[in-house]
């Protein structure tokens, strides 16, 4: 998962897309980047890290010019190589950069026929690099000697006809104008917002609207499945569906877990959605433990905190905050390696023994995925004197890989996978489990936006939306995604980057 943004201004665009990226932090802490033209030059800086660490005061004063674009990182495809922070380059035609958050589905394809058909020379592991490049021979198969904004979207319907899987994307093109679109399902977010100044319009695209909010941006809408907005320099806006076929199906995931609270996403307030999620549960807990004997309800911190809240109101028993968190570590969930998931857990979480001692308590999480953290809390849990311990699921059990630009391990390392519920309770330590049930999701989901009929639920349901997704193709990601690859992989760009610093 990444977070993108970019802003067309009438003043220097550096500072509020730092501030963008730190609100868009959660999407990815592996890399940063910022991208801003000036005159018709790019003054780019990336590398990996927190966005805090990458950009100095005085890498900041170099980041000159009234627009530009930025990304934050964690590798859903290729590795942790600082060559694949973004927002990537390509020098023709025109100068273009791009920052990328989703997934191609069909990249070894793509690349064959760049270099083979359309002679260009992909640097990377990334899909990023593959998507700008595809756009970029589209723009220059047109043959212009300047660009126009029908040449543009000309150039997007050229990448939705060769590009199979998830992308939302922000391109900017030197000295015209900026560019945002999403694949034709709409699998990952976009938004736009205009703000007014006294020089005229000023627009701002992000993957949420709680980016849009802290900068003072009025949202205009959710970028449309295929659709495509570009705002010229100048400060005019554009927009134009430029996909054949489209079929709205966004990421649930998204509200689960990976988007904030406060963000509000295909017109879905995320914080009423998880408001719903914990309604679901409760209803559940009413119809299949109707005796229960839950003492006290606990949040996992952060992301489950509304829909435990909700939870506990509808069950009649007390909420309490038992784990206090430490907000200097990382997101477990998106962190490389299973050691590293592993010690976070301990030093991001601590228990308050109070709420805990002599009582039967029911944790609440957003989803159980490798485990790891829920079986580490659930013993934390029992240390602080918990007499039992249950815990619920606000997502249905995740037993498959998700392709789409979430970096969720490979299948056999998925604690459900191949598993029952109740062989998920007894791995993880748990007196009872309670996984929502898919049907209550959708419906918990569904109900802030009714037009839109099914959402990508592929780590659940085993269903791709986009149809090209086999077991071959799932072996294969397999290989690549297994902690153990992910390591070696890791182990090798460290000795790259060391020898290029000798």
């Amino acid at each position: 998962m990444c977070g993108i943004a970019a802003i067309v201004s009438h003043q220097a665009v550096n500072q509020e897309l730092f501030d963008a990226l730190t609100v868009l932090q959660h999407r990815g802490q592996d890399a940063a980047g910022i991208v801003t033209c000036e005159g018709g030059r790019l003054h780019l800086r990336k590398d990996n890290g927190l966005a805090r660490d990458v950009f100095t005061n005085a890498q900041m004063l170099k980041l000159k010019g009234n627009m530009g674009i930025a990304h934050v990182r964690y590798p859903t495809a290729g590795c942790t190589s600082s060559a694949e922070a973004q927002p990537f380059y390509v020098n023709s035609p025109f100068g273009l950069t791009l920052a990328h958050n989703g997934n191609l589905t069909n990249t070894d394809e793509l690349k064959q026929a760049l270099f083979v058909e359309d002679q260009r020379h992909i640097n990377t592991d990334s899909d990023s690099e593959v998507l700008l490049n595809v756009f970029a021979h589209e723009l220059q198969t047109l043959g212009k000697l300047h660009v126009g904004v029908d040449d543009v979207f000309q150039a997007v319907s050229g990448v939705h006809r060769r590009c199979r899987g998830a992308y939302a994307v922000v391109i900017m093109i030197a000295g015209f104008g900026i560019l945002g679109f999403r694949d034709p399902n709409g699998i990952r977010p976009l938004v736009y917002g205009e703000r007014k100044s006294g020089e005229g319009s000023e627009f701002m695209i992000a993957s949420e609207s709680v980016a849009l909010d802290v900068l003072g941006f009025d949202v205009l809408r959710d970028v449309e499945p295929g659709e495509a907005v570009f705002i010229e320099e100048s400060g005019i806006l554009h927009t134009r569906q430029c996909a054949e076929k489209t079929d709205h199906c966004p990421c649930i995931f998204e509200y689960v877990y990976f988007a904030r609270p406060d963000s509000i996403i295909d017109r879905i307030s995320v914080y009423k959605a998880r408001l719903r999620m914990g309604e679901k549960l409760a209803e559940k807990v009413h119809r299949v433990w109707p005796d229960h004997d839950i003492d006290v309800v606990i949040p996992i911190p952060d992301t489950s905190r509304t829909a435990a809240l909700q939870m506990a109101n509808l069950l009649g028993v007390k909420f309490r905050e038992g784990f206090i968190k430490n907000r200097y570590i990382g997101r477990t969930f998106i962190m490389p390696g299973q050691k590293m998931r592993e010690k976070s857990v301990r030093q991001k979480l601590n228990a308050i023994g109070l709420e805990f001692e002599g009582k039967n308590v029911l944790l609440v999480d957003d989803s159980v995925v490798r485990g790891t953290t829920s079986e580490q809390i659930i013993q934390m849990a029992r240390d602080a004197g918990a007499k039992k311990v249950y815990f619920a699921s606000a997502a249905p059990p995740v037993r498959y890989p998700n392709v789409y630009g979430i970096d969720m391990p490979a299948a056999s390392e998925l604690i459900a996978h191949n598993r029952t519920e109740e062989e998920v309770c007894l791995a993880i330590g748990a007196d009872r489990l309670i996984y929502q049930d898919l049907d209550d999701l959708i419906d918990a989901v569904r109900k802030g936006n009714p037009r839109i009929q099914h959402f990508d639920t592929s780590c659940f349901s085993h269903y791709y939306i986009t149809g090209d997704i086999d077991d071959t193709y799932l072996e294969r990601i397999e290989a690549m995604r297994n902690d153990n690859a992910q390591s070696k992989r890791n182990s090798e760009n460290f000795i790259l980057e060391m020898q290029n610093c000798v």
